[in-house]
């Protein structure tokens, strides 16, 4: 009987372990996933990774897997992020099949029998498609597709770019509409300056600094010193709310796309050419109509005065990056004929840039003592041949040239936002909140364990003090270790969204901010030109004037922008995620591209990362950075340590973590999907 008892007792099903259901957002790389929710960042759990995709929103329950450690599982889909798949196709028996390039997704798509989509595209093996998802995979389901279109074959020389272009639902050209609009636009100077707001800033001298390849030029500055030894700063940004109107054919298009979006081969603009190329663009000696900030600020770099206004200006100058820094250095070769035209101005360019400098170095300071982190990141990006073949491979990193343009452009952002946040305005503030705890300690701790931080450092950054993160980054800046420190507190940094009230920005130590700066590229910043015109008028020329103005700039008047600004501020957020990876992801297609001819070369490179993928390098060479699966890591078992980020062999005890010096080899190139996989040749003890 008892015997019985207890062999009942064996069948009888165990109360489950989970928690109550918690509801996230899904994030994957290609090492697993996690689900963001109110209450912190989760594990997903193996067995959850083949139904869930990028975004989706999902319901879940916490467990502990077979070695203690807590895991979310996926219970439902509450809503889906996308609705198509972009990857290689292949048939599969009486099927298609669809092999998805985002190799972060862990399950196959089908085409049924049935369906006739593939011959009736024409698709044939080894095709790339776009592909409509009809229904989604499932812990027991494979999902079913029906291929909506044939982006190309794998020769195609663009075809990666094109891949992310589906995958990203980004589209090339301009709707007529919108186009004809602008093509309709013309450039009216004086009858700009009819506006009794509008000032004539023609015979300021004025110049733009650009990447040499830029295309458009929406910010140019002016700089002058005070007689007590401080400084005039003006700003002036591209007018692009005087020609397209609230809910018109242009502004309806730019709201849809809300940024540019810029590919490594080519250019998504937010608006027409004629706008962005010509109309808006600040060319050198060409009249155009701009938004002025006038900043005046103290000998120690400290806000004294604001004023903001529609202008009409000109440039008189178009230097590059390069042409300025090397002025700054003393090396004017590269740039006579701008000395000679800033001469003939009666300006000497040097001494402008000089002094544009000091303001930027004495307003870094200002910034560091209130509190604001500074990252400092790589950005590698390809240079294309007249053929479309990637060159050359280049590193964009801060210089004191850049340095001075994104200060000004810091301090123009935070005067408007103070201004309109004082004035309880509603538009679309930059807001970048403070960083999860969890996330924080998690970084902290893994820094201190890699004796990169000390422990009372460790501690002060789980707190969010920013202090000791500035003194952490200090210290790694350029050795090895710099890319690891950026790579963990920023990754335990919130992202930075848009928001139709002030919030302040927690990296900038600032109590309030918005983007003024390129309303060419990005719809926010129109919408904070708009705003600002409104309060503008009503501060200087009535009431009854801000009302006239409201109707052509924000609707139907305040009340307008205020009712649909969370969505637009929203739908701005989500856009700028997209554009930023597509982005990402193109520049990855062409460095894969650019090494598919090295493969075979060995290059010498620094640990940069490392997570249960491999070890991710970054080659001194050209800055682009590979990834060695732990498998070619060497003949022996790799335990990974997840807190301090280090693979040790099981036989030989030989270690690799960030900071390491290796050489690797090029293994292989995936360029589809933006692949560079190395092989580790030799380790930091044979470089010793």
């Amino acid at each position: 009987m008892g015997r019985k008892r207890r062999a009942a007792n064996r069948r009888k099903p165990t109360r489950s372990q989970r928690r109550p259901s918690l509801t996230g957002t899904v994030r994957l790389s290609d090492a697993g996933g996690m689900v963001e929710t109110a209450e912190g960042s989760f594990k997903l759990a193996g067995s959850s990774l083949r139904q869930v995709m990028a975004g989706d929103v999902v319901a879940i329950s916490m467990h502990r897997g077979h070695r203690g450690e807590r895991r979310a599982v996926v219970e439902s889909v509450v809503e889906r992020a996308a609705a198509s798949v972009v990857g290689t196709y292949a048939p599969a028996g009486p099927l298609g099949c669809v092999r998805p390039l985002d190799t972060r997704l862990k399950a196959d798509f089908f085409v049924l029998p049935r369906d006739r989509s593939a011959q009736e595209l024409g698709v044939h093996e080894g095709d790339v498609v776009s592909a409509r998802i009809e229904s989604y995979p499932t812990r027991y389901e494979s999902g079913v597709v029906t291929i909506e279109r044939r982006i190309g074959d794998a020769d195609a020389p663009d075809l990666g770019i094109r891949c992310i272009m589906a995958r990203y639902d980004l589209e090339d050209g301009y709707p007529e509409a919108a186009t004809s609009a602008a093509d309709a636009l013309e450039l009216d100077i004086d009858g700009a300056l009819a506006d009794p707001l509008r000032r004539d800033l023609r015979d300021r001298f004025v110049l733009t600094i650009d990447p040499v390849d830029a295309r458009d030029f929406d910010d140019a500055i002016s700089i002058e010193r005070t007689a007590d030894g401080g400084f005039a700063l003006m700003v002036h940004i591209a007018d692009v709310s005087h020609y397209v109107g609230w809910e018109d054919a242009i502004d309806l298009e730019a709201r849809r796309r809300a940024t540019s979006v810029y590919l490594a081969d080519r250019v998504l603009p937010m608006l027409p050419e004629r706008l962005s190329c010509d109309l808006c663009s600040l060319r050198p000696g060409e009249d155009r109509l701009a938004f002025t900030a006038a900043i005046r600020f103290d000998r120690q770099g400290r806000l004294r005065t604001s004023e903001f206004y529609p202008s009409a200006m000109r440039s008189r100058v178009r230097l590059s990056y390069e042409q300025a820094d090397a002025l700054l250095s003393g090396d004017a070769s590269s740039a006579a004929d701008e000395v000679s035209a800033s001469a003939a101005e009666g300006v000497d360019l040097a001494s402008f840039l000089a002094d544009a400098a000091e303001l930027a170095r004495l307003r870094r300071q200002v910034r560091f003592d209130r509190g604001a982190v500074d990252f400092d990141t790589v950005e590698v990006h390809a240079l294309l041949g007249d053929d479309g073949e990637p060159v050359d491979l280049v590193s964009r990193q801060r210089t004191e040239a850049t340095g001075l343009i994104e200060e000004a452009m810091l301090a123009a952002n935070e005067c408007v936002a103070a201004w309109l946040a004082d004035r309880g305005t509603v538009c679309a503030y930059r807001v970048h909140d403070r960083p999860s705890p969890d996330h924080l300690h998690d970084a902290a701790m893994t820094l201190a364990e890699l004796q990169i931080a000390t422990r009372t450092e460790a501690e002060e950054i789980s707190l969010g003090e920013q202090a000791a993160m500035r003194s952490v980054l200090a210290r790694a800046a350029g050795t090895p270790a710099a890319e690891l420190v950026n790579a963990l507190l920023l990754r335990a940094m919130q992202r930075a969204v848009y928001r139709p009230s002030n919030e302040g920005h927690y990296a900038l130590g600032a109590d309030a901010y918005c983007h003024f700066t390129s309303p060419i590229r990005r719809y926010p910043d129109l919408l904070v030109h708009r705003a600002l015109k409104v309060e503008l008028a009503r501060e200087h020329l009535g009431e009854r004037a801000a009302r006239e103005r409201s109707r052509a700039l924000i609707g139907a008047g305040r009340e307008c922008l205020e009712r649909i600004a969370s969505q637009l501020c929203s739908a701005s957020s989500d856009r700028e995620r997209i554009a930023d990876a597509a982005a990402r992801a193109s520049q990855k297609v062409e460095v894969a591209r650019f090494f598919s001819r090295r493969v075979g070369e060995r290059f010498r490179g620094t640990v940069t990362w490392v997570d249960q993928l491999g070890a991710f390098v970054r080659l001194d060479d050209f800055h682009a950075e590979g990834l060695i699966h732990v498998r070619d890591l060497g003949d022996e078992w790799f335990d990974l340590d997840e807190r301090t980020l280090t693979y040790t062999g099981s036989a030989t005890g030989r270690s690799v973590r960030p900071g390491d010096r290796v050489v690797a080899e090029v293994l292989r190139c995936d360029v589809l999907r933006g692949h560079l996989d190395l092989a580790l040749i030799a380790g930091p003890r044979t470089l010793h």
